[in-house]
């Protein structure tokens, strides 16, 4: 049988090395693509099963070359590659004749689902047999010493042994936990160990996409349904039937549909968009989040009904600084499966870096762990390793000087500096801070109201800033609301204030954390994605986009 030969279109060369590199070791025939020009020049002159095609391309983009492609008679599945802010690109695209979608970053299980929902019974054999290796793998016992699941303390012991008591049973798993935490690792844990473990694991994440793409890709779309649709596309809970669909960040699914999810829950049953009749699955819901439900069905964010049908089963998975005992197991676990990617992998850590490993507090828990190492392996430098764990954590005894500005998108850890806290008149507004040698500084500020208290680093000399915090600028007011104010319902009232006083909740974390998204979402225990899609729709600035900052 010939290979499978895909089409990799992206303008950045490291995604191209990548895909190119994981899908070559699957079994497939693979060529690249660096413009969307190149791709229609390649897609013209040769035959291809799949396209990969990014939809955020300098002078062509990839929606323009889908439209092309299929104009031209193109029938291959094209698979798009969306950014989160390209969402509605991504939604476009389905509607434009795209098969199928990947949010970056994903996965390489993510791609191998959609490789596999493109292709259908076409898969390499190589990826065959991947695949069946590892449904083998996961009914190992545990002591063959290779489950990814990590649980050496006792909190994490109790988890286990739920996890094996229901596992077998078809009902309703509900994990809680922070973020980084393993849910998924638990979801997965669950499929293996139940009946269904030899049928398809569907995993979707309900906070990277808008509801009406959520729809179509967890229930599926008649032909016609709307412009674009020009065949019939099976949803994610038809692939998962008599296997296990697992639904991340469940808490940020939107009303509307979660009525629909209740009803599949219920009855087992559901209509396609656009369909007139019903389709019966049988597929086992596993659902996860990192909110408080309780919170916000109070909010009116969730349906109570379909809380109460979800929390059969909860599993509450500890934060890892709650279990250190796992730290060093995980570490070791992390330091051999990245070991074999990189020809000089690093064979065992220093004794401080394992130290500071186990005296770190982890706010992203396994993730943030997981994701140290790697960087540990590829950069093969602990010195660097332990000044980011300082950084990221407590600040060494002689912080040396903030900068002033961080470049990027908020995601580099500023560094942490020791932080004097001094009574602030309300006007004038001044504070004092220690500067080299002890001297005292005093900064004239602008008063901005009664506070209790400023905060000031030590040891760093602080130019006169135009607002008394530096990333706290005026920002425009919040979106007007969709319904006219005399119009609106007290429901539609009560959808207002959550808005507006998550708007302000996120505004005071980002100026706290200097516009670091990714440690404000830790801190406010929502995911990375959810807060950059709520920071667009409570009309949030990034003061670093200002001319003036």
């Amino acid at each position: 049988m010939d290979r499978i030969a895909v089409l990799v279109v992206d303008d950045e060369e490291q995604v191209r090395t990548f895909l190119g590199e994981l899908l070559g070791s699957s079994g497939y025939q693979v060529r690249c693509a660096s413009s969307g020009s190149q791709a229609l020049e390649m897609l013209s002159g040769g035959s291809f099963d799949v396209v990969l095609l990014d939809v955020m391309m300098p002078e062509m983009s990839g929606l323009e070359v889908l439209r092309r492609y299929r104009a031209s008679g193109g029938g291959a599945p094209v698979i798009v590659l969306s950014a989160l802010s390209g969402a509605e690109d991504a939604m476009r695209a389905m509607k434009m004749g795209a098969s199928d979608y990947l949010s970056k970053p994903f996965s390489s299980d993510e791609l191998e689902d959609a490789m596999s929902r493109a292709l259908g019974s076409r898969m390499p054999a190589r990826q065959a047999q991947a695949a069946q290796a590892a449904g083998a793998a996961a009914s190992r016992e545990e002591s063959s010493g290779e489950r990814i699941l990590i649980s050496h303390s006792p909190a994490m012991r109790k988890v286990r042994a739920l996890v094996e008591r229901i596992a077998d049973t078809d009902v309703p798993v509900l994990l809680l936990g922070e973020s980084g935490t393993g849910k998924e690792v638990i979801a997965r844990e669950v499929h293996a160990r139940s009946n269904r473990r030899n049928r398809p694991f569907i995993k979707v994440n309900c906070a990277a996409l808008p509801g009406e793409l959520l729809e179509s890709e967890l229930f599926g779309h008649e032909r016609g349904a709307f412009t674009g649709a020009t065949a019939e596309k099976p949803g994610k809970f038809e692939l998962a039937d008599q296997g296990t669909i697992f639904l991340d960040e469940i808490g940020e699914m939107a009303i509307r549909l979660q009525a629909k999810l209740l009803q599949v829950l219920q009855d087992e049953e559901f209509f396609r968009v656009g369909g007139k009749k019903s389709v019966r699955v049988d597929s086992r819901v596993v659902v996860a989040t990192n909110r408080d439900l309780e919170r916000e069905i109070e909010l009116g964010n969730f349906r109570e009904d379909l809380f109460y049908r979800l929390n059969v089963v909860a599993i509450r998975l500890p934060a890892l600084r709650e279990r250190p005992e796992d730290v060093v197991p995980l570490t070791d676990h992390f330091l051999k499966k990245y070991g074999k990617q990189f020809m000089s992998g690093v064979a065992e850590l220093p004794p401080e870096v394992l130290r500071a490993f186990t005296e770190y507090e982890w706010p992203g828990n396994v993730r943030e762990l997981e994701n140290m190492v790697r960087r540990l392996c590829v950069l093969k430098d602990a010195t660097l390793v332990l000044d980011e764990l300082r950084s990221g954590g407590r600040a060494p005894a002689s912080a040396p000087s903030l900068p002033t500005s961080y470049a990027g998108d908020g995601d580099v850890e500023p560094p942490a500096p020791t932080v004097v806290r001094t009574p602030v008149p309300m006007s004038p507004a001044t504070v004092t801070a220690a500067g080299p040698g002890g001297a005292v500084q005093v900064l004239e500020m602008p008063a901005r109201g009664a506070v209790p208290a400023a905060e000031v680093p030590v040891n760093q000399v602080v130019a006169q800033p135009k607002y008394a915090n530096p990333f706290d600028v005026p920002q425009p007011p919040p979106p007007p609301p969709t319904v006219p104010e005399g119009e609106m319902s007290l429901k539609d009232i009560g959808k207002r204030a959550a808005m507006l006083a998550e708007r302000e909740a996120i505004l005071a974390m980002l100026q706290r954390t200097a516009w670091n998204k990714r440690r404000a979402a830790s801190k406010l225990r929502i995911s990375y994605k959810a807060l950059l899609y709520k920071i667009k729709e409570c009309g949030i600035v990034d003061p670093r986009a200002s001319a003036e900052f």
